[in-house]
């Protein structure tokens, strides 16, 4: 079977069931070929908890921008002391970043949508792309209820992208689930959070939330919402839901392709 159809099957097995079965179909199907990716979001600071209270042997890694909050660093080390665990960080290429300021200017991003995500392909989907690497399949927080571009997810999807099913644990929680776990279980988590920061990226490119506006409106805020994606969890650019794609598989070669609609 090839590794789309195996994540066809995994996504019927796993449709409603809780994070802990999630996680352990994830090691079970993956053994050592699983990684967590973590944003040091909310979210992911409850699938680091699972995981070490399940003793998963599920290796962490997050994504080092060069332009996050303080506070996101504070995290990071507050998060391995509790934890006992070693968070790997991966960093943009210095070459590609010197290069893309050099030509654009330090604040690229505020420009266009275009160089804005220019600058998320330099500091992100490289980093994520080598991260990768080495494994078969990743674990993230995405909930479907974060904003209009995640309410299709499932509990796996087929990450085109990266040739790989991608586990989303957490993808029918609600963000009362999310910080009432937090608070029973005492999780450590980004302050900026008391401060109306929902959602925490770049410093430059992440504001705190007006009562009332949506949990990702501080993203980007310049840009319309069915834009305010840094392109971590899109194939060709676009959100494609896996019921949405037509999948051409020759032995251990897979190509897919947007279902055509009238």
């Amino acid at each position: 079977m090839s590794a789309y159809t195996d994540t066809i099957e995994l996504q019927k097995r796993l449709k409603n069931k809780n994070a802990e079965t999630i996680l352990g179909a994830a090691v079970n199907n993956f053994l050592e070929r699983v990684v967590f990716a973590s944003s040091l979001g909310a979210e992911d600071q409850v699938i680091t908890d699972l995981i070490v209270s399940l003793k998963l042997d599920i290796p962490i890694f997050t994504l080092d921008t060069g332009r996050l909050y303080n506070e996101s660093y504070e995290l990071i080390t507050e998060t391995e002391k509790k934890y006992g665990i070693k968070i790997k960080l991966y960093t943009p290429d210095r070459k590609e970043v010197e290069e893309m300021v050099n030509e654009n200017s330090v604040n690229l991003f505020r420009k266009s949508v275009a160089l804005r995500k220019r600058c998320c392909q330099v500091r992100k989907l490289e980093p994520l792309k080598r991260a990768l690497a080495d494994y078969s399949a990743w674990i993230c927080g995405l909930r479907r209820e974060q904003s209009v571009t995640r309410e299709d997810f499932t509990e796996v999807d087929w990450d085109g992208a990266h040739r790989m099913p991608k586990f989303n644990p957490l993808v029918d929680w609600t963000e009362e689930d999310v910080w009432s776990y937090i608070k029973e279980h005492d999780v450590p988590y980004n302050k900026l959070h008391d401060r109306g920061f929902p959602s925490i990226g770049c410093a430059c490119c992440t504001r705190a939330v007006k009562p009332g506006e949506d949990v990702r409106a501080g993203r980007w805020w310049w840009e319309e919402p069915e834009q305010k994606e840094c392109g971590l969890h899109l194939v060709n650019g676009k959100f494609i839901r896996t019921k949405d794609l037509n999948i051409e598989d020759n032995d251990e070669q897979i190509s897919i392709k947007p279902t055509k609609t009238a």
